[in-house]
């Protein structure tokens, strides 16, 4: 895999990675837990599936990133964006967690 594949690949796996997993969490509170416009449910059922397959589509160009190759600069990015996407998760998981303990 040549350097110009490699980032490629991360140019286009980080966003597709990263944004959608910020979006999640208020997608999630303002369209399923507290609906606050109308159609939330359906847009929602439209928006969540979207989300999650483009992070899929994200994480899986940002490993490819990762394992591949020698270590470089591209693959220490590659690393710093699968931390940052566990670290949102985290914080996801823990509202989620939070969340439900509350109802």
């Amino acid at each position: 895999m040549n350097w110009k594949y490699r980032r490629k690949l991360f140019f286009n796996g980080a966003p597709l990675a990263l944004i959608p997993a910020l979006a999640f969490l208020p997608a999630l509170a303002y369209l399923v837990i507290d609906p606050a416009i109308a159609h939330a449910s359906t847009i929602a059922f439209v928006l969540c599936p979207v989300l999650v397959a483009s992070m899929g589509l994200g994480v899986s160009r940002l490993a490819r990133c990762c394992v591949y190759g020698p270590f470089d600069l591209l693959t220490a990015l590659s690393f710093g964006a699968m931390m940052i996407l566990l670290v949102i998760a985290s914080y996801t998981g823990l509202f989620l967690a939070v969340f439900a303990a509350k109802m």
